[in-house]
């Protein structure tokens, strides 16, 4: 690259951030990190606030910033490293802390990263596919690293953006439960991504969407057949939060094997557009095998790629709880035996805790929703079980099993992760 191109670029990013911006809850965790030797690796579908949250931890921890994804630097390429190194000295000076945005655009990224890292200098980097990192972390950056998933914005987070103050005690308050749960309903169907909260321009989900299918996926991965990832993604956004298998998917969209199918999906996966959960097993080989349940990343995008959710008001609910699970950092599986539960989360080779999601607990699924709980508790030795509602609440001992029934929107505000754990 041009030397004088790069300073623009680079003077041209590191402008001040202006706009006053929502503290993203992982956001102290990755400043508890800042004083150890590893690489901070933030990932996480695009637009989901990286490069926010790195300029928010740039304020504190004054360094070095240069988004890759960037029209401008198309033509940056390993070699450009040391000149953009030197570029960055001439520009603002020696300094000790190297912030880098959507940096697995470059190939050979991780080399000219583990040489600042062998030099002790201090790096933060993003990227918006896993396989990509991954697969480059393994071969040059292993156990230098920690990798630390942002996802689009939290219930709590939300409520921030709007400037909702909330208290343990609020939410036992007539009025201020009737504004928390409507703006609940709300954020139900909006979603968490940052930008399309502040605009509501449906056009930009799906710009963003388009920017993950085709540069995240058909250019990087090198796919021929468009026409069929596409198909794929609009029966996935279809079907999310329920149990697909490969197979049908292969037959639906005439594709000649499941394997192209299962390929497929791990495209979707790394740009963490889906995610699938597998049925627990005690063999692993069945629970590869197994059937999987789909969930999607954000809600808006799902009910906007395609899904009418005036019917499937329990799905969506579903696709949240998992999200915020997911934002837990659960391992997460399904549960199927006589009867089904909806969430397993394992800690190490043991499953911990059994989660159910039921827009409403009505006579004719009440036994179903219940005894599928409990036969995941009984399975798996746990002694509390949890299930939440749209706007129920209730306490049940069944089987010697204590079961909570819960609103959504207080789970989400009133339980800290610690006391999530509660429900082992």
């Amino acid at each position: 690259m041009e030397k004088e191109k790069l300073k623009e670029i680079i003077i041209d990013q590191n402008k001040p951030i202006g706009e006053e911006v929502i503290e993203r809850e992982i956001y102290k965790e990755i400043l508890e990190n800042k004083n150890n030797p590893f690489i901070i690796i933030i990932t996480g579908i695009r637009r989901s606030g990286k490069s926010t949250l790195l300029k928010q931890i740039k304020e504190v921890i004054p360094g070095y910033y240069l988004n890759f994804d960037d029209d401008r630097l198309v033509e940056f390429q390993i070699q450009d490293f040391q000149l953009l190194y030197e570029t960055l000295i001439e520009l603002y000076g020696e300094k000790e802390v190297f912030y880098f945005d959507e940096i697995q655009n470059i190939k050979g990224w991780e080399r000219f990263v583990r040489r600042l890292h062998n030099s002790k200098e201090k790096v933060f980097v993003t990227g918006s596919n896993s396989s990509m990192l991954s697969k480059e972390l393994g071969t040059h950056l292993t156990g230098r690293n920690i990798m630390i998933n942002l996802y689009p914005f939290s219930f709590r987070e939300y409520l921030k953006l709007l400037k909702v103050n909330y208290s343990e005690k609020s939410l036992y308050e007539i009025k201020e439960k009737i504004k928390i749960k409507k703006l609940f309903n709300n954020y139900l169907v909006e979603g968490g991504m940052p930008e399309y909260l502040l605009t509501k321009n449906k056009d930009y989900l799906k710009n963003l969407y388009e920017n993950i299918l085709y540069k995240d996926i058909i250019v990087r991965y090198n796919l021929s057949n468009e026409k069929a990832m596409k198909e794929l993604v609009y029966l996935a956004v279809n079907n999310f939060s329920k149990e697909i298998s490969f197979n049908s998917f292969k037959k639906s969209l005439g594709l000649g094997s499941s394997t192209t199918v299962k390929e497929y999906f791990g495209y979707l996966e790394n740009s963490f557009l889906f995610f699938l959960v597998p049925k627990y097993d005690y063999s692993l080989k069945r629970q590869i095998h197994s059937n999987k349940k789909l969930y999607v990343a954000d809600n808006a995008l799902a009910i906007n790629l395609g899904f009418s959710f005036s019917k499937n008001l329990g799905k969506i609910l579903e696709n949240l709880v998992f999200l915020e699970l997911k934002r837990m950092n659960k391992e997460i599986f399904y549960y199927q035996g006589k009867n089904e539960c909806d969430f397993l989360c394992r800690e190490g080779a043991k499953i911990t805790q059994a989660v159910q999601v039921c827009y409403e607990l009505n006579k004719e699924n009440r036994e179903r929703e219940i005894m599928g709980l409990v036969e995941a508790l009984k399975k798996f030795e746990i002694k509390r079980g949890l299930i939440l509602t749209m706007d129920q609440e209730e306490n049940l001992e069944l089987e010697g099993k204590k079961i909570m029934i819960k609103p959504v929107w207080k789970w989400l505000l009133q339980d800290s992760k610690e006391d999530k754990q509660r429900f082992k």
